[in-house]
């Protein structure tokens, strides 16, 4: 802080002519020093500790450092606020409109250049529309790979370059907000540079309620997830730690120097509630290290949500009266909205208490369906989360809705994966019921439509909870040129239905998309039975529209492959193939067999001079009744990527979701391409849109 911009006021008389003594307390050149003052004299270090602690004139700088700060947050929101809606209306993300049996409805640019059967309605078609796509793929490049240290992933997962870049920017940020106009000499000298981390700290307590809460607005403003605006949540709770941490080092050093340690611990009541602060705000970090949060979700989460309450309790205490509580006030109001609009949500959502039944399938894997619920609309790839109280009371888990509104007859769909907790009770309960209900034949008895269950026992029905949905900041990728869905394991409740709902809007809508592959990865092809009926009829139902569709499926460990190879099967180059099922099984053997047959190759061939793809006739294929691949090994993603971006006439999206290897090798293998390809570069070549979902958060 300048000389000239800030006069430390000493509690006691300044000096009087130049030749006079300066007393205990003075200023000498417009600056406190220990001049005068017997430090090992009480009444002295009394004196010059009071006058320590006198920074009325330095504490309104500071309160405008910390307003600066806000000042460069807003900015920040508002630039994404106005690439998120620029890019959905330039991009056809959002609804405009759409021409359905003849009727006008919402959706974008794009759907409404497909419904009146414009070429290449996926394809940037101007020079603005040309420039922003050349933008988006330098941006795309730079910002989508993620170098992360996979083996101590569980420990440690370092984010995408793009979250790196912006987190960079932030700190730097603060920084630069620290150290200008912050150096006094003299005595005052640590404790300014203290109480400026002290408000910095203090001033981006908001920022993190604001990028937690469920019911966002900066979700509604710049179209980022909840749950990817986690990951800041995150990142500034442990920049709120280190600010607090440098603030209380600064000052603390500054009293031990002088001696005035002593007096500052036992007579200045900020001092136990700043430990207090520090000491709850570190336990809120530490406990939120993975590993831990992880170990127990259910209980950090109470413990998360009670240890904040205190911390704002605690600091509430610790702030002058007069100074920084905005910065409170302004935060316990943010959570109090968000907890208020999520129980209205929650009892709007309940208002008919919905009946689940648990079902269990290959791999520790739970099927729920619950029927009978309030919640009767939600987007395809958002998620819920999902409370049975007959296995945990006042827990509940995040889960991704695998079905869509239109689907299953409006039931909600979840497939989870058995872990500690919840998802364990869940899976073991199924498991105890089925032994009891029927036998393992009965259970695995497929049935002939996805809206309702196989015929079996009738099974228990438990009260079932959900708030939400929540999620879906991805695009709809029925309006690109092409859609590459990658899955693993469990990941295929975010892709699926993505699936579904393209395959609902294909039969009755002129849409933009050209192609959809399907990859779901998975370590036993007896996985297949999760959603096998839901991939047979999406299939049948895009392949009837002017979409061409290829599910493959990857079983990585499974020995029993080779038992699909048996006499009664059609033969084709590779593989086998039953009419009786729509499935194909391949060993690649360690080769890589081509994704699609040479009928889907040139069904599926850019074709210029076509301005409507025609529908296709399946009697044709070889092999049409094959609706799915069953591959052993594990896909070449490149080659796959490549593969439809070759052959895409306009921008591609790829969704990924599975674990963080699978969306760390997406990331690198569309960053690389997009560049080597030289997309909106003057090559010719198209963009390629990348959502990934993981696992991990």
């Amino acid at each position: 802080m300048a000389m000239n911009n800030v006069t430390v006021m000493a509690n006691t008389t300044t000096m009087g002519d130049a030749g006079d003594m300066p007393m205990c307390g003075d200023m000498v050149g417009n600056y406190l020093t220990t001049a005068g003052c017997d430090l090992t004299n009480a009444t002295d270090l009394m004196t010059f500790w009071e006058s320590l602690l006198e920074d009325d004139t330095f504490k309104a700088v500071d309160e405008a450092y910390s307003a600066y700060f806000w000042y460069g947050i807003t900015i920040v929101i508002a630039i994404a606020t106005f690439i998120n809606w620029s890019y959905r209306f330039t991009l056809a993300a959002r609804h405009v409109f759409e021409t359905i049996h003849n009727r006008v409805a919402a959706n974008g640019n794009r759907l409404r250049a497909a419904a009146v059967r414009r070429p290449f309605p996926a394809k940037p078609s101007n020079l603005y529309t040309r420039s922003v796509a050349t933008i988006t793929a330098i941006v795309r490049e730079v910002t989508y790979p993620q170098y992360t240290p996979l083996a101590l992933s569980r420990f440690f997962t370092a984010p995408p370059t793009g979250i790196f870049l912006l987190l960079s920017l932030y700190f730097g940020f603060l920084v630069g907000l620290e150290l200008v106009q912050d150096f006094i000499p003299g005595a005052i000298y640590y404790q300014a540079f203290g109480l400026r981390a002290g408000w910095l700290s203090t001033a981006q307590t908001p920022l993190l309620i604001l990028l937690v809460g469920k019911k966002n607005l900066l979700a509604l403003f710049t179209g980022i997830s909840s749950e990817r605006l986690n990951i800041f949540h995150r990142w500034v709770a442990r920049s709120i730690w280190l600010y607090g941490t440098i603030h209380w080092i600064s000052m603390q050093y500054a009293w031990t120097y002088y001696g005035v340690s002593d007096l500052e611990h036992s007579m200045d009541p900020a001092y136990p509630t700043g430990i207090a602060a520090w000491g709850i705000l570190t336990w809120i970090n530490v406990s939120s290290i993975g590993p831990l949060r992880n170990w127990q979700y259910e209980i950090f989460v109470v413990q998360h949500v009670l240890s904040f309450i205190a911390y704002f309790v605690v600091l509430l205490m610790h702030l002058p009266v007069k100074y920084a509580k905005i910065y409170i006030y302004i935060p316990m109001g943010l959570f109090i909205f968000d907890r208020l609009i999520r129980t209205l949500f929650f009892a709007w959502n309940n208002r008919r208490l919905g009946r689940a039944t648990i079902t269990p399938l290959a791999g520790d894997v739970s099927r729920i369906r619950i029927q009978n619920l309030g919640l009767k609309d939600w987007h395809a790839g958002q998620h819920v989360l999902l409370s049975i109280p007959r296995f945990g009371v006042l827990q509940s888990h995040p889960a991704t809705i695998a079905s869509t509104p239109t689907s299953h007859n409006g039931d909600l769909i979840f497939i989870l994966k058995a872990h500690k907790g919840f998802t364990g009770r869940l899976n073991k309960s199924a498991i105890s019921t089925k032994a009891s209900l029927w036998t393992a034949k009965e259970i695995s008895r497929p049935s002939t439509s996805y809206d309702s269950e196989p015929a079996q026992p009738q099974l228990p029905k438990y009260l079932a909870l959900v708030s939400g949905p929540y999620g879906s900041s991805h695009s709809d990728f029925a309006c690109f040129s092409s859609a590459l869905l990658i899955a693993g394991a469990t990941g295929i409740t975010f892709t699926l239905p993505l699936l579904l709902n393209i395959a609902e809007r294909a039969t009755t809508t002129n849409l933009p998309l050209k192609h959809v592959t399907f990859i779901w990865i998975i370590k036993s092809s007896s996985y297949t039975s999760w959603v096998s009926d839901e991939l047979r009829a999406a299939v049948r139902r895009i392949n009837k529209s002017r979409i061409s569709c290829d599910v493959s499926i990857y079983v990585t460990q499974d020995g029993g492959m080779a038992d699909y190879n048996n006499s009664n099967r059609e033969k084709t180059p590779g593989c086998t193939c039953t009419n009786a099922n729509g499935l194909c099984y391949c060993d690649s053997n360690g080769a890589s067999p081509p994704l699609r047959t040479e009928a889907q190759q040139q069904r599926y061939k850019r074709q210029p001079t076509e301005t409507v793809r025609p529908i296709p006739s399946r009697e044709n294929s070889a092999a049409s009744s094959n609706l799915m691949t069953v591959r052993s090994g594990r896909p070449n993603i490149e080659t796959i990527l490549w593969e439809t971006l070759e052959c895409a006439e306009g921008e591609t999206g790829v969704a990924v979701c599975g674990p963080l290897a699978l969306g760390v090798r997406a990331r690198k293998a569309v960053s690389g391409i997009s560049a080597q390809r030289g997309v909106h570069k003057g090559t010719g070549a198209q963009g390629v849109y990348l959502h990934v979902e993981g696992f991990h958060w």
